[in-house]
Protein backbone atom coordinates (compact mmCIF):
# COMPACT_ATOMS: atom_id res chain seq x y z
CA UNK A 1 0.00 0.00 0.00
CA UNK A 2 1.19 3.65 -0.81
CA UNK A 3 1.09 6.19 1.25
CA UNK A 4 1.14 9.27 -1.45
CA UNK A 5 -2.30 10.95 -1.70
CA UNK A 6 -3.95 11.20 -4.89
CA UNK A 7 -5.58 14.42 -4.49
CA UNK A 8 -4.68 17.56 -2.27
CA UNK A 9 -7.14 19.82 -0.26
CA UNK A 10 -6.80 23.52 -1.87
CA UNK A 11 -5.66 26.50 0.06
CA UNK A 12 -9.17 27.80 1.91
CA UNK A 13 -11.03 30.38 4.30
CA UNK A 14 -12.21 28.33 7.33
CA UNK A 15 -15.27 29.54 8.98
CA UNK A 16 -13.04 31.57 11.84
CA UNK A 17 -13.55 29.87 15.83
CA UNK A 18 -14.58 31.02 19.16
CA UNK A 19 -12.01 30.83 21.46
CA UNK A 20 -13.03 30.75 25.28
CA UNK A 21 -11.33 31.76 28.22
CA UNK A 22 -11.86 32.00 32.06
CA UNK A 23 -10.26 34.56 34.07
CA UNK A 24 -8.53 33.23 36.98
CA UNK A 25 -7.08 36.41 38.86
CA UNK A 26 -7.46 40.21 38.52
CA UNK A 27 -5.99 41.55 35.20
CA UNK A 28 -5.22 45.08 34.44
CA UNK A 29 -5.59 44.95 30.99
CA UNK A 30 -7.37 42.88 28.28
CA UNK A 31 -4.81 43.25 25.74
CA UNK A 32 -1.96 42.42 28.59
CA UNK A 33 -4.22 39.06 29.01
CA UNK A 34 -4.58 37.73 25.42
CA UNK A 35 -0.54 38.77 24.98
CA UNK A 36 0.33 36.83 27.62
CA UNK A 37 -2.48 34.13 26.89
CA UNK A 38 -1.68 33.68 23.46
CA UNK A 39 2.21 34.39 22.83
CA UNK A 40 1.73 34.67 18.92
CA UNK A 41 0.57 38.35 19.13
CA UNK A 42 1.41 41.14 21.25
CA UNK A 43 -0.52 43.67 22.84
CA UNK A 44 -0.67 46.27 19.92
CA UNK A 45 -2.07 43.72 18.16
CA UNK A 46 -4.73 42.31 20.86
CA UNK A 47 -5.98 46.25 21.19
CA UNK A 48 -6.42 46.08 17.37
CA UNK A 49 -8.71 43.15 17.97
CA UNK A 50 -10.66 44.74 20.74
CA UNK A 51 -11.49 48.19 18.17
CA UNK A 52 -12.46 45.27 15.55
CA UNK A 53 -15.29 44.17 18.06
CA UNK A 54 -14.25 40.76 18.04
CA UNK A 55 -13.73 40.49 21.75
CA UNK A 56 -16.82 39.95 24.50
CA UNK A 57 -16.48 39.67 28.31
CA UNK A 58 -19.27 38.30 30.12
CA UNK A 59 -21.88 38.25 26.76
CA UNK A 60 -20.73 42.26 26.74
CA UNK A 61 -18.78 43.01 23.48
CA UNK A 62 -16.01 45.45 24.29
CA UNK A 63 -14.40 48.31 22.40
CA UNK A 64 -11.77 49.38 24.29
CA UNK A 65 -9.05 47.98 26.57
CA UNK A 66 -9.78 47.91 30.34
CA UNK A 67 -8.96 45.52 33.65
CA UNK A 68 -10.85 42.37 34.25
CA UNK A 69 -12.04 40.47 37.17
CA UNK A 70 -11.33 36.98 38.39
CA UNK A 71 -14.11 34.96 37.19
CA UNK A 72 -14.43 37.06 34.12
CA UNK A 73 -15.56 34.74 30.96
CA UNK A 74 -13.66 36.00 27.78
CA UNK A 75 -14.17 34.98 24.04
CA UNK A 76 -12.39 35.99 21.20
CA UNK A 77 -14.27 35.57 17.48
CA UNK A 78 -11.25 34.74 15.54
CA UNK A 79 -12.24 35.62 12.02
CA UNK A 80 -12.13 33.09 9.04
CA UNK A 81 -8.48 33.01 8.08
CA UNK A 82 -6.63 30.69 4.97
CA UNK A 83 -5.45 27.54 5.66
CA UNK A 84 -3.16 25.82 3.61
CA UNK A 85 -3.53 23.18 1.09
CA UNK A 86 -3.34 19.78 2.63
CA UNK A 87 -3.35 15.78 1.35
CA UNK A 88 -7.04 14.00 0.83
CA UNK A 89 -7.21 11.04 3.14
CA UNK A 90 -8.62 8.31 1.21
CA UNK A 91 -9.70 4.95 2.29
CA UNK A 92 -6.83 3.38 0.28
CA UNK A 93 -4.86 4.62 3.41
CA UNK A 94 -6.31 1.92 5.85
CA UNK A 95 -3.48 -0.18 6.59
CA UNK A 96 -5.52 -2.27 9.40
CA UNK A 97 -9.68 -2.46 10.17
CA UNK A 98 -11.21 -4.07 12.26
CA UNK A 99 -14.81 -2.66 12.43
CA UNK A 100 -13.05 -1.36 15.86
CA UNK A 101 -9.50 -0.66 16.08
CA UNK A 102 -8.58 1.78 12.55
CA UNK A 103 -4.87 2.32 11.33
CA UNK A 104 -3.75 4.67 8.68
CA UNK A 105 -0.78 5.36 6.96
CA UNK A 106 -1.10 9.14 7.09
CA UNK A 107 0.25 11.01 4.22
CA UNK A 108 3.32 13.65 4.92
CA UNK A 109 1.75 17.37 5.61
CA UNK A 110 -1.89 16.71 6.54
CA UNK A 111 -2.20 17.63 10.25
CA UNK A 112 -3.87 15.30 12.89
CA UNK A 113 -5.62 17.88 15.30
CA UNK A 114 -6.39 21.46 15.00
CA UNK A 115 -3.06 23.40 15.91
CA UNK A 116 -0.63 25.83 14.19
CA UNK A 117 -3.06 27.54 12.33
CA UNK A 118 -5.07 24.47 11.15
CA UNK A 119 -8.87 23.82 11.79
CA UNK A 120 -10.70 22.10 9.25
CA UNK A 121 -7.41 21.05 6.76
CA UNK A 122 -6.97 17.89 9.54
CA UNK A 123 -7.08 14.70 9.69
CA UNK A 124 -9.99 14.34 12.51
CA UNK A 125 -11.85 16.70 10.30
CA UNK A 126 -11.44 14.68 6.87
CA UNK A 127 -11.74 11.09 9.14
CA UNK A 128 -15.73 11.90 10.34
CA UNK A 129 -16.48 12.02 6.80
CA UNK A 130 -15.87 8.57 6.02
CA UNK A 131 -15.92 7.20 9.47
CA UNK A 132 -17.60 9.53 11.43
CA UNK A 133 -17.16 7.91 15.04
CA UNK A 134 -13.75 7.53 14.71
CA UNK A 135 -11.10 9.07 16.76
CA UNK A 136 -7.04 9.23 16.47
CA UNK A 137 -5.73 8.01 19.54
CA UNK A 138 -1.74 9.91 19.29
CA UNK A 139 -0.70 12.31 17.33
CA UNK A 140 1.86 12.55 14.09
CA UNK A 141 3.53 15.46 13.29
CA UNK A 142 2.48 17.71 9.84
CA UNK A 143 5.39 16.31 7.73
CA UNK A 144 5.61 12.94 9.55
CA UNK A 145 4.19 10.42 7.38
CA UNK A 146 3.14 6.95 8.39
CA UNK A 147 0.96 4.87 11.09
CA UNK A 148 -1.67 6.84 12.91
CA UNK A 149 -3.74 4.22 15.77
CA UNK A 150 -7.20 5.25 15.89
CA UNK A 151 -10.52 3.76 17.21
CA UNK A 152 -14.29 3.88 17.37
CA UNK A 153 -14.97 2.96 20.77
CA UNK A 154 -13.95 5.17 23.62
CA UNK A 155 -12.84 1.75 25.43
CA UNK A 156 -10.90 0.96 22.77
CA UNK A 157 -9.19 4.16 22.44
CA UNK A 158 -8.73 4.19 26.42
CA UNK A 159 -6.66 0.45 26.45
CA UNK A 160 -4.96 2.15 23.01
CA UNK A 161 -4.06 5.16 24.81
CA UNK A 162 -2.97 4.05 28.11
CA UNK A 163 -0.86 1.06 25.87
CA UNK A 164 1.04 3.63 23.99
CA UNK A 165 1.74 5.84 27.08
CA UNK A 166 2.76 3.16 29.22
CA UNK A 167 5.13 1.86 26.57
CA UNK A 168 7.22 5.07 26.02
CA UNK A 169 7.50 5.62 29.81
CA UNK A 170 10.42 6.80 31.20
CA UNK A 171 10.93 4.24 33.32
CA UNK A 172 11.10 1.18 31.12
CA UNK A 173 13.93 0.50 29.37
CA UNK A 174 14.31 -2.84 27.74
CA UNK A 175 12.30 -4.20 25.36
CA UNK A 176 11.43 -6.99 27.62
CA UNK A 177 8.89 -4.85 29.77
CA UNK A 178 7.01 -3.42 26.32
CA UNK A 179 4.03 -4.19 25.16
CA UNK A 180 4.09 -2.24 22.08
CA UNK A 181 6.86 -1.00 19.63
CA UNK A 182 6.87 1.38 17.20
CA UNK A 183 10.00 1.45 14.46
CA UNK A 184 10.72 4.98 12.21
CA UNK A 185 12.54 5.31 9.55
CA UNK A 186 14.35 8.97 8.71
CA UNK A 187 16.98 10.56 6.88
CA UNK A 188 19.52 12.35 8.89
CA UNK A 189 22.06 14.98 7.67
CA UNK A 190 25.90 12.37 7.58
CA UNK A 191 26.87 10.33 10.39
CA UNK A 192 29.66 10.37 12.37
CA UNK A 193 32.25 8.27 9.99
CA UNK A 194 32.80 6.10 12.74
CA UNK A 195 29.65 5.05 12.93
CA UNK A 196 29.16 1.61 10.92
CA UNK A 197 26.21 0.57 8.59
CA UNK A 198 24.30 -1.87 10.99
CA UNK A 199 25.56 -0.08 13.88
CA UNK A 200 22.81 0.77 16.67
CA UNK A 201 23.47 3.28 19.59
CA UNK A 202 21.33 4.76 21.51
CA UNK A 203 20.55 8.58 22.35
CA UNK A 204 19.57 9.59 26.02
CA UNK A 205 19.79 13.27 26.11
CA UNK A 206 16.62 14.86 27.84
CA UNK A 207 14.45 17.37 26.95
CA UNK A 208 12.64 20.43 28.00
CA UNK A 209 11.56 23.67 27.67
CA UNK A 210 13.45 26.40 26.15
CA UNK A 211 12.53 30.13 25.36
CA UNK A 212 11.31 30.82 21.60
CA UNK A 213 10.56 34.03 20.06
CA UNK A 214 7.90 33.17 18.19
CA UNK A 215 5.66 30.27 20.78
CA UNK A 216 7.08 31.30 23.64
CA UNK A 217 8.16 28.28 24.84
CA UNK A 218 9.42 25.23 22.57
CA UNK A 219 10.54 21.72 23.78
CA UNK A 220 14.71 21.31 22.80
CA UNK A 221 17.27 19.52 23.91
CA UNK A 222 17.31 20.23 28.23
CA UNK A 223 19.18 22.45 29.51
CA UNK A 224 21.64 20.45 31.96
CA UNK A 225 20.02 22.36 34.87
CA UNK A 226 16.50 22.34 34.13
CA UNK A 227 15.34 19.87 36.67
CA UNK A 228 11.94 19.30 35.05
CA UNK A 229 13.21 17.63 32.26
CA UNK A 230 12.19 15.19 30.60
CA UNK A 231 14.60 11.57 30.28
CA UNK A 232 14.26 10.32 26.98
CA UNK A 233 15.80 7.27 24.55
CA UNK A 234 15.94 6.75 21.02
CA UNK A 235 17.83 4.00 19.52
CA UNK A 236 19.48 4.80 16.42
CA UNK A 237 20.45 2.08 13.80
CA UNK A 238 22.31 2.96 10.44
CA UNK A 239 20.94 1.65 7.74
CA UNK A 240 22.48 3.11 4.73
CA UNK A 241 25.16 6.22 3.96
CA UNK A 242 24.25 8.10 1.23
CA UNK A 243 26.20 11.19 -0.88
CA UNK A 244 24.53 14.08 1.25
CA UNK A 245 22.44 12.07 4.13
CA UNK A 246 21.97 8.52 5.80
CA UNK A 247 18.98 6.15 6.18
CA UNK A 248 18.63 5.56 9.73
CA UNK A 249 15.79 3.38 11.52
CA UNK A 250 14.87 4.58 15.15
CA UNK A 251 12.88 2.46 17.74
CA UNK A 252 11.93 5.37 20.38
CA UNK A 253 11.97 4.11 24.35
CA UNK A 254 10.53 7.08 25.37
CA UNK A 255 7.71 9.00 23.58
CA UNK A 256 8.34 13.10 24.22
CA UNK A 257 7.53 15.86 21.70
CA UNK A 258 9.55 16.06 18.53
CA UNK A 259 12.04 13.32 20.36
CA UNK A 260 13.26 11.71 17.17
CA UNK A 261 14.06 15.32 15.66
CA UNK A 262 15.81 16.46 18.29
CA UNK A 263 17.37 13.52 19.60
CA UNK A 264 19.26 13.37 16.05
CA UNK A 265 20.07 17.19 16.14
CA UNK A 266 21.32 16.55 19.72
CA UNK A 267 24.26 13.82 18.50
CA UNK A 268 25.01 16.57 15.23
CA UNK A 269 23.03 14.87 12.57
CA UNK A 270 19.79 16.86 12.20
CA UNK A 271 17.04 14.96 10.12
CA UNK A 272 18.01 16.24 6.54
CA UNK A 273 16.16 19.29 5.43
CA UNK A 274 14.45 19.55 9.31
CA UNK A 275 14.04 23.35 9.57
CA UNK A 276 13.61 23.65 12.82
CA UNK A 277 16.05 21.73 14.85
CA UNK A 278 19.97 22.17 14.67
CA UNK A 279 22.93 21.16 15.18
CA UNK A 280 23.30 20.28 19.02
CA UNK A 281 19.42 20.26 19.70
CA UNK A 282 18.32 23.76 19.74
CA UNK A 283 15.46 24.93 18.22
CA UNK A 284 15.93 28.14 15.41
CA UNK A 285 14.29 31.02 16.27
CA UNK A 286 12.58 31.88 13.23
CA UNK A 287 10.62 28.30 12.85
CA UNK A 288 8.09 26.69 13.90
CA UNK A 289 7.50 22.51 14.80
CA UNK A 290 5.03 22.89 11.69
CA UNK A 291 7.37 23.63 9.18
CA UNK A 292 8.19 21.68 5.94
CA UNK A 293 11.48 19.94 4.86
CA UNK A 294 12.22 16.37 6.96
CA UNK A 295 10.85 12.74 6.18
CA UNK A 296 10.49 11.41 9.37
CA UNK A 297 7.96 7.73 8.77
CA UNK A 298 6.21 5.79 11.20
CA UNK A 299 7.30 2.51 9.84
CA UNK A 300 6.17 -0.65 12.13
CA UNK A 301 4.04 -0.56 15.27
CA UNK A 302 4.10 -3.76 17.34
CA UNK A 303 0.17 -3.71 19.61
CA UNK A 304 -0.85 -6.42 21.99
CA UNK A 305 -5.04 -7.09 22.22
CA UNK A 306 -6.45 -6.94 25.47
CA UNK A 307 -7.01 -11.13 24.88
CA UNK A 308 -3.19 -11.41 24.80
CA UNK A 309 -2.88 -11.25 20.79
CA UNK A 310 0.07 -9.12 19.51
CA UNK A 311 -0.59 -7.67 15.66
CA UNK A 312 2.36 -6.74 14.12
CA UNK A 313 1.36 -3.79 11.99
CA UNK A 314 3.52 -1.75 8.69
CA UNK A 315 2.87 1.14 6.46
CA UNK A 316 4.33 1.10 3.36
CA UNK A 317 7.73 3.36 3.51
CA UNK A 318 7.91 6.39 0.58
CA UNK A 319 10.24 5.92 -2.11
CA UNK A 320 13.09 8.50 -0.27
CA UNK A 321 12.94 6.43 2.54
CA UNK A 322 13.79 2.86 0.95
CA UNK A 323 17.07 1.29 0.76
CA UNK A 324 18.84 2.72 -2.47
CA UNK A 325 20.00 -1.00 -3.33
CA UNK A 326 17.00 -2.65 -3.42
Amino acid sequence: MSNASESWLPAAFNRGHAYRDRVEQSERSVAGFYAARYGHSDQAVWMERLAAGEISCNGQQLRADGPLSAGDRLLWHRPPWQEEAVPVLSERAVVFDDGDLLVLNKPSGLPVLPAGGFLEHTLLTQLKRWAPETRPVHRLGRFTSGLLVCARRPETRAWLSAQLRDSTAAGVDSEAGRTCRKVYLALTQPLPEEWCVGECRTVATAIGRRPHPLLGQIWCAADPQDAAALPSRSAFTLLERREDSCLVEVVIQTGRPHQIRIHAAAIGSPLLGDPLYRAGGLAEPGSLPGDAGYQLHAHRLTLRFPMGEERQLEAAVPQDLTLQGQ
